[in-house]
């Protein structure tokens, strides 16, 4: 009966091939392998003696068939001017692309040519219409081209392009002559890049000058107008010309006239700032990328800011510093932006911590590098851990793990990320941590941690041999078996295990009172009355007054005195402590 009643009470207790490259066009304009233009003669030099290029006369050269007729019949000598003439034809013709990749085939021939300043100025241009500010402002950074007009009229788009408005302006006054010597038509993206940086900082009235040299349909002129007119105070003015840029503007033109349409709006405070970021998120899915989206961005990110909304000012922070090259703002807002984030994931943040996680997740890119860095981590995954999201804590501390950490500073944090894996019910994932994280430098105390973690996934996955072995030559490797065989109702194997690690009869914790009841059960389970006897015998007087000995009497009385109800009493007052700590908590983690 006794046997009977045990197990009924045991068992409620325990529970495609790579793509190939598409082929080059028939009229790139390449003329020659490597190792044949490598073998031309020198240019440079006589590159040099030319006469600078000052202004736009001097672009002229070749293109079309007769630049590719020159290029055919050109002696070794002379193919490189025919491609210098050609580049110079096709900046002319506005065809950067075509251009550099003619100048690079030059460069190929004759490294020296970074040295000439005809050269720089040209590849310059280039640039410059392929729309690289950065390396257009780079190479035209020659010494010899600081006077040239050419090179500073270049310049102004270039460091606009950049981002660097201020600097831009301090090169109208020498661009001038180079800029005036163009006919109308061709000065314009000259003048409105120089219009652009004085609006952007905050200079309207020589832009508004300026752009008198566009005809009053104009769109690009109408929204730089408006943009002028409404930092003049003119908002009525101002949204005329930006609605009639949004009407009969380029896709761009049109995306820039409706941002400029919301600075007016919230400048004018006709709009909350919560109604200004939500217009900003509508323009940017319609919108992506250039000086647009960047302005909408850094308007989106002060308007957050201003109204201490820190999921805006995540994201709008994070896109800036992920797509865009920032500069000097770059440094001052990365510190806001992370103290932002320190704020979301504080213990005493409104956030809810579910949010607070996936936020730093989504922009952790943002979190502080290095020690502080780690520590802000690990502060989230406890409090996730103590809410009981192991499964996030998990995910937060594995990316620390493999991206952080190296050698054997993985070791703490492997057996870490694989408890709260197998606390989340998923040991497979313990296992492929602790496989990933193998190193041969680990000191035995951290070899035995791993070990046990993977002892302990092994068994949740079912594959208790292989938890076996897993464990020989740990201290503890019997305790942790009698835990397995315990859960498995393996009573036999248990009584085993378990006899060898029974605590000393005096001064009896909850660990060492669970050690002593589960024999007790394991021996009923298996009839042995005699051992039964003799572990009462032994233990009577250390169990005298502890809240478990009522307990005690009932699984160890004779046969003949057993009471089903004392002895149901007897199981639900086993102590919940397991005698081997944490491990037994990660043997009852749920499936």
């Amino acid at each position: 009966m006794r046997t009977a009643a045990i197990a009924l009470l045991a068992g409620a207790a325990t529970a495609a091939p790579a793509p190939q490259a598409p082929p080059l066009p028939t009229n790139a304009p390449i003329t020659a392998p490597l190792a044949a233009a490598s073998a031309l003669p020198p240019f440079a030099a006589e590159l040099a003696q030319m006469p600078m290029i000052t202004g736009p006369q001097g672009w002229q050269g070749e293109t079309g068939s007769a630049a590719w007729a020159a290029l055919a019949t050109a002696k070794p000598e002379g193919r490189q001017l025919a491609r210098w003439r050609f580049a110079l034809g096709l900046i002319a013709d506005g065809k950067g692309a075509d251009a550099l990749g003619v100048l690079e085939t030059m460069r190929l021939a004759d490294a020296d040519l970074d040295l000439i300043a005809p050269f720089r100025l040209a590849r310059g241009a280039a640039l410059v219409q392929l729309g690289r500010g950065d390396d257009a402002v780079v190479a035209l950074a020659a010494e010899d081209l600081s006077g040239n007009a050419e090179a500073c009229a270049w310049r102004i788009r270039a460091l606009v392009l950049a981002g660097s408005q201020e600097e831009a302006l301090t090169q109208v006054n020498c661009a001038l002559p180079a800029i005036n010597a163009r006919p109308a038509v061709d000065r314009s993206p000259f003048v409105l890049a120089a219009a652009t940086a004085a609006i952007d900082i905050g200079r309207p009235e020589p832009a508004l000058g300026w752009l008198k040299l566009f005809g009053d349909q104009n769109p690009a002129a109408n929204l730089l107008r408006g943009r002028a007119l409404i930092a003049s105070g003119d908002q009525q003015a101002g949204r005329l010309r930006l609605d009639r840029a949004r009407i009969s503007g380029t896709p761009q033109l049109q995306a820039d006239a409706r941002l400029g349409i919301i600075e007016a709006d919230l400048a004018a405070h006709t709009i909350a700032p919560a109604e200004g970021i939500k217009r900003l998120d509508t323009l940017r899915y319609t919108w992506r990328g250039g000086p647009v989206e960047q302005r909408a961005l850094q308007l989106e990110l002060r308007l957050a800011t201003e109204a201490k909304d820190p999921r805006s000012q995540l994201r709008a922070g994070a896109t800036l510093f992920r797509y865009f090259k920032l500069g000097k703002e770059a440094a001052p807002m990365l510190a806001s932006l992370q103290g932002t984030l320190a704020a979301v994931l504080a213990p005493d943040s409104p956030v809810p911590l579910p949010e607070a996680a996936g936020l730093y997740w989504d922009y952790r890119e943002l979190s502080p590098a290095g020690a502080e860095g780690d520590a802000l981590v690990l502060r989230l995954a406890n409090r996730l851990e103590a809410s009981g999201l192991y499964a996030r804590a998990a995910e937060l501390l594995q990316y620390q793990l493999m991206q952080r950490m190296q050698d054997v500073a993985q070791g703490p944090m492997s057996v870490k990320v694989a408890s709260l894996h197998i606390l989340a019910g998923r040991p497979d994932r313990a296992l492929q941590v602790l496989r990933d994280t193998e190193q041969p430098g680990y000191s035995d105390t951290m070899r035995h941690d791993r070990k046990r973690m993977e002892a302990v996934a092994l068994h949740k996955l079912g594959k208790d041999a292989a938890a076996n072995a897993a464990l020989d030559g740990l201290p503890d490797a019997d305790a942790i078996r009698a835990e397995m065989h315990w859960r498995a109702k393996d009573w036999n194997a248990f009584a085993i295990e378990n006899e060898g690690h029974l605590p000393q009869p005096k001064s009896l914790g909850e660990p060492a009172q669970a050690a002593v009841l589960r024999q007790a059960v394991a021996l009923a389970m298996l009839g042995r009355e005699d051992r039964l006897q003799a572990l009462r015998a032994r233990y009577a007087a250390a169990f005298q007054g502890l809240p478990s000995s009522q307990a005690f009497d009932a699984l160890t009385a004779a046969p003949g005195t057993i009471d089903s109800a004392k002895l149901g009493a007897a199981m639900a007052a086993i102590p919940q402590a397991s005698p081997i700590g944490a491990i037994g908590d990660l043997l009852d983690a749920a499936p």
